[in-house]
C-alpha cells in the first residue's frame, strides 16, 4: 500500500506534539497492514466529508483519508481532533 500525504497534513503534522507523532506512526503501521484493524475503529464519514474515512490515533486525535481509484494506495487528508470535522 502506497500513502500519499496532502500538504495540509503534513503541515498540521508537523504541530502535532512529539507523543501523538508516536502513536500516529504506530498507527500508520497498523493501517499499513490493515485499513480495517478494529483498533483504529475506521469508518467512513458522511456530510461534507462523505466519501472519505477517518481512523482513530487515541480518543481525541484522528486521520481522514480516501482511498485512491485503483482501490489499494490512500491519500491522507487531515490530522487532528474532532475539530477537523467543523
Amino acid at each position: 500500500m502506497q500513502i500519499a500525504y496532502s500538504a495540509k497534513f503534513i503541515k498540521q503534522y508537523r504541530k502535532m506534539s512529539g507523543e501523538i507523532k508516536g502513536v500516529a506512526e504506530k498507527k500508520e503501521n497498523i493501517f499499513r497492514s490493515n485499513p480495517f484493524d478494529p483498533s483504529l475503529k475506521t469508518h467512513k464519514l458522511n456530510g461534507r466529508f462523505e466519501g472519505f474515512w477517518a481512523f482513530s490515533i487515541n480518543y481525541k486525535y484522528r486521520i481522514v483519508f480516501d482511498f485512491e481509484e485503483n482501490g489499494k494506495d490512500v491519500r491522507f487528508h487531515i490530522i487532528g481532533t474532532h475539530d477537523i470535522y467543523e
